[in-house]
């Protein structure tokens, strides 16, 4: 112990208030200062540097700095007294600093290794290697180091802490030049390798994805781009690079067939065993390993067939065995089956019925109606027995009115009662009255005006109109009301619930809707959801009664088909229940890599596997590799939004951020020329959601790489035959031969193959349906039916909005998965792709490819003639031969708007179009006609009527538009004064 203090005379002049210190005594690893505001005790910890001392005439002031900004001053000592003391504080002081750092030496040794290797890394510094690091080091900076002293510790020990305190400030930028030194030696170091592990040297993207080695690393494989390549390349260095033992090694791939072929490559290229196995294979292992032995698979679990077979007996035997699940899958077939979208959903005619074509309303009778409304009028009436006519002709015979013949919507067969639906709605004035209303392109006067002349029609000639209206379904008594208002003319006769489930059977509805129970099934299951919460989750989306239709419908479907596997498993009980022995720790993994194929396939369940063994061991990475523009078997499970958010459901933690992740981009195809590449690129992309990717085409294109060929209706088979011929007949005469991959969206789409195979020997043929094609590529791709409709291409079945029930993230762009399905189809062509699709009802997405420029897409054969907008309905009018051999232009929407021209009378073959100023329309012959007064399409011909010759509507009786015919005096021709 040794005490400095004040002299006491000198310290009353210095110091007369008390404010620096009186005396300070050093005592242990403590210095006690007297003083009125000094504190009792400071550790020699606090001491930022050796005491400084400074002499003066009232005698030696000694300083200590405690802070930044802080001293402990002691004024007025004696000299000698100062000197002796500052010398056994500093004395005390680097002995306290050193010991300190003595102390923790062997730690700090190894943090000052840890990150001076950082400036050459022999490791990818990956987050889980340098997290333990940064969490260490912070806790010894905060403890020790930051309260070192240079001075006290010395020069050679300050450099090594200043360089990990380094670190411990910014360990981000630290990690991120570490990442970049190791990345560019570890790529010259394996170059040989590189150049050799495949038959072709790999890319830079190729070899940057395999010595990239982050916690989760997220490869993005576009279509052609040497994904298998990648994975073998990073599963022999990983070997090679003594990075991992075999055994350490887990590959994963979603088929069978694909893990065997890796697991070929991969021994061939590292000279190790490693064996790639399935997501099932894997699960099954774990589920033996823990229980001893392995539990019967359901017979279904590996047949997709199967599975869909079992739901259609399921719904069959419920309808036969439970009266009140039998009513509720009737119910979804008679009026949910497709999506209950009415005229008010709808901005314009060609949007409405464009809609109504895709969801294809056909009745539990047969009919296809024009309404969603009517769909749900006819099958209550088929449900209870009441015998109907749908559109009969009305059967007085009107006298002549310009007319077309009256066809009501419904004739009730046995009592000749007449239904009409109206589309009209009822809106609340302010002054208390009712107004009727019409859809947004309805023209509201000229519908009421028919309502009234159809009421006419029926009190002039006796007959009865029962009167629905869409404002009854609006206000949920559509049903109820035509049941009160038919009750006088008609016996109602149920059929039995089996008898119209016969009935659904025979028009195949059941198999769609079996398909859409299937991909809901696997997805509940996958996710670990529950009724409950599909429940609110529907209240929420407002799906409404047609999401509780459905969920009334799947729950004891469900719960039948959980009975059904009697003690045996299917694949997604096998993934949750291996996932839970690992997560529970019943399972010790002893993988450190785990690589996964096809990532953009994973499901929920199969992702919850793959972070329980990452879960096991702090070190464990994830290698991925996956292209989310090949996302399409939601049907089985997959959730896209995985890949979408890898980061955050596979990433590591690193200073204090989540989602640690890196991502490489293969960025180029190795098989299609650019037309094709870039066109599906900018397809795909049309979508936001899909993560950018950069592409590098396989060659350049040097005629029109992309056609579209329309064809008219059973016209299919000749314009396929005319595609291969074209094709055959470029083909060099000396034997040379070209594959061709036949492609549809569904499989009963295939045509006869023996008969073109023998037609076109020099080709090599084959077919696939879209989905089972991932993986193929051909010279030439020709896509068949690419059209619309319920069962067309975009389907409309994939993307149904109730699928969002049992999605974490709803895909909000329309036909998402569709979309990624047609970017699958057009990238297996390497030179051409032909699309076929019907003139009249072409695909939504042949349209878009076929208008927007940027597609680069040739026009379709007979695509010389311009194309011309309905005036009716804003559809497209599609020219025809007519059976008495002239040519005739109808809109495309033939079954709902009927807008039917004849050619001009000039040529024969142009269509008049209004000129625009002007009142006339002028073909591009250069014939002119006065334009129509009533409609928006026709134009004036001269009729003759009883009494006189007139100008009328080419359209006519549809369009009952005139104008008087006048003679010039001069004789030079025909005019017309229209009147109305």
């Amino acid at each position: 112990m040794i005490r400095l203090q004040q002299r006491p005379l000198f310290g009353f002049f210095l110091n007369p208030f008390g404010t620096t210190a009186r005396a300070i005594e050093l005592k242990g690893d403590h210095l006690l200062v007297t003083g009125r505001s000094m504190p009792a005790a400071l550790s020699l910890a606090d001491i930022g540097e050796a005491p400084a001392l400074r002499k003066g005439v009232l005698g030696t002031t000694l300083s200590l700095q405690v802070s930044a900004n802080r001293d402990v001053i002691l004024r007025g000592t004696d000299h000698a007294d100062a000197c002796a003391f500052a010398d056994t504080v500093q004395t005390a002081w680097v002995s306290f600093n050193t010991g300190a750092f003595d102390r923790e030496a062997q730690r700090f040794d190894r943090l000052h290794t840890a990150v001076s290797g950082l400036a050459r890394p022999g490791r990818y510094p990956a987050a889980c290697r340098l997290a333990p690091v940064l969490n260490d080091a912070r806790s010894l900076d905060a403890t020790l180091l930051s309260k070192l002293k240079a001075e006290a510790i010395g020069t050679d020990r300050a450099e090594r802490v200043t360089l990990v305190r380094k670190f411990v400030a910014d360990p981000r930028a630290a990690r991120a030049t570490a990442i970049s030194v190791f990345v560019a030696a570890e790529l010259d170091r394996w170059e040989q390798f590189f150049d050799t592990v495949e038959s072709k040297p790999l890319t830079a993207e190729q070899r940057l994805s395999v010595v990239v080695d982050e916690d989760a690393t997220l490869v993005l494989a576009g279509a052609g781009s040497g994904k298998t390549s990648v994975i073998t390349a990073k599963a022999a260095y990983l070997v090679k690079a003594g990075i991992r033992k075999p055994d350490e090694i887990l590959l994963l791939a979603f088929a069978k067939n694909a893990a065997a072929e890796m697991s070929e490559r991969v021994k061939a290229r590292s000279g190790e065993p490693i064996v790639a196995r399935t997501f099932h294979a894997l699960a099954y292992d774990i589920i033996g390993a823990v229980e001893g032995s392995k539990p019967a698979l359901a017979d279904h679990a590996t047949d997709d067939a199967a599975f869909s077979a079992l739901i259609k007996q399921i719904l069959k035997d419920l309808v036969h065995t439970m009266s009140a699940v039998s009513r509720a899958i009737i119910d979804w077939f008679s009026h949910f089956l497709v999506e209950p979208k009415t005229e008010w959903d709808f901005k314009t005619k060609h949007e409405f019925y464009t809609h109504m074509e895709q969801q294809d309303l056909r009745t539990l009778q047969g009919e296809k109606v024009k309404s969603y409304e009517e769909l749900q009028i006819a099958n209550w009436l088929y449900e209870n027995g009441v015998a109907y006519e749908y559109e009969p002709v009305y059967e007085p015979k009107l006298p002549e009115t310009g007319r077309r013949d009256y066809q009501p919507d419904f004739r009730l067969t046995e009592s000749g009662v007449y239904i009409e639906h109206f589309g009209v709605r009822r809106q609340k004035m302010a002054d208390g009255t009712e107004k009727l209303t019409t859809a947004p392109f309805v023209n509201r006067d000229d519908y009421l005006a028919s309502m009234a002349w159809k009421r006419e029609v029926h009190a002039t000639h006796e007959s009865t109109m029962i009167e629905t209206y869409s404002y009854e379904r609006q206000e949920g008594r559509l049903l109820t009301g035509l049941a009160e208002k038919i009750a006088p003319h008609a016996k109602l006769s149920p059929r039995p619930v089996d008898t119209i489930y016969d009935r659904v059977i025979e028009m195949k509805q059941v198999d769609t809707f079996s398909q859409l129970l299937g991909t809901f099934l696997r997805k509940f299951k996958s996710g670990g959801y529950s009724l409950e919460h599909c429940e609110s989750a529907s209240d929420k989306m407002k799906l409404g009664k047609r999401g509780r239709a459905f969920l009334a419908v799947f729950g004891p479907v469900f719960d039948e088909y959980q009975k059904r596997l009697a003690g045996r498993i299917d694949f997604e009980d096998m993934i949750l229940r291996a996932a839970h022995y690992v997560e529970t720790g019943r399972y010790l993994s002893p993988f450190r890599h785990i690589l996964v194929d096809e990532f953009q396939d994973i499901s929920q369940s199969r992702a919850k596997l793959v972070k329980a063994l990452k879960g096991q061991h702090p070190d464990v990475r994830i290698f991925a590799v996956g292209d989310d523009w090949q996302s399409i078997f939601r049907f089985a499970g997959s959730d896209i939004h995985l890949m979408r958010k890898f980061g955050a459901e596979f990433g590591g933690t690193f200073d204090g951020e989540a989602g640690i992740h890196s991502t490489v981009d293969l960025g180029r195809t190795f098989r299609s020329v650019d037309q094709i590449a870039f066109a599906a690129r900018t397809f795909v992309l049309r979508n936001p959601a899909q993560i950018q990717k950069q592409i590098v085409p396989a060659g350049i294109a040097t005629e029109p790489a992309i056609k579209i060929v329309t064809t008219a209706k059973h016209e299919g088979v000749k314009a396929l035959s005319d595609v291969l011929a074209a094709l055959s007949s470029k083909l060099d005469p000396a034997g040379e031969t070209s594959s061709v991959l036949l492609l549809a969206r569904y499989r009963y789409l295939e045509p006869d193959l023996r008969d073109l195979r023998r037609r076109f020997a020099r080709l090599t043929l084959s077919f696939k349906t879209i989905h089972a094609s991932k993986g193929l590529e051909a010279d030439h791709v020709v896509l068949l039916n690419a059209d619309s409709g319920r069962v067309g291409f975009p389907s409309q079945i994939v993307d149904d909005p109730l699928l969002a029930l049992v999605s974490p993230d709803e895909e909000a762009f329309q036909n998402a998965e569709e979309r990624r399905v047609m970017y699958v189809a057009m990238t297996r062509a390497r030179r051409t792709l032909t699309i076929l699709a019907s003139n009249a009802r072409p695909s939504a997405f042949v349209s878009e490819l076929l208008k927007d420029p940027a597609y680069g897409v040739s026009q379709p054969s007979g695509s010389d003639q311009d194309v011309h907008e309905c005036g009716e309905c804003g559809g497209r009018l599609l020219r025809v031969q007519g059976q008495d051999g002239r040519t005739w232009y109808r809109c495309a929407h033939s079954e709902q708007c009927g807008n039917f021209l004849p050619a001009c009378s000039g040529c024969g073959v142009g269509l008049p179009r209004r000129v625009e100023g002007t009142l006339q329309s002028k073909c591009s012959c250069g014939k002119v006609h006065p334009t129509c007064p009533d409609c928006a399409n026709g134009w004036l011909v001269e009729r003759t009527g009883r009494h006189s010759t007139f100008l009328g509507c080419v359209r006519f009786p549809t369009c009952l538009g005139k104008a008087q015919l006048a003679r010039k005096p001069s004789g030079r021709g025909v005019t017309g004064k229209r009147r109305r």
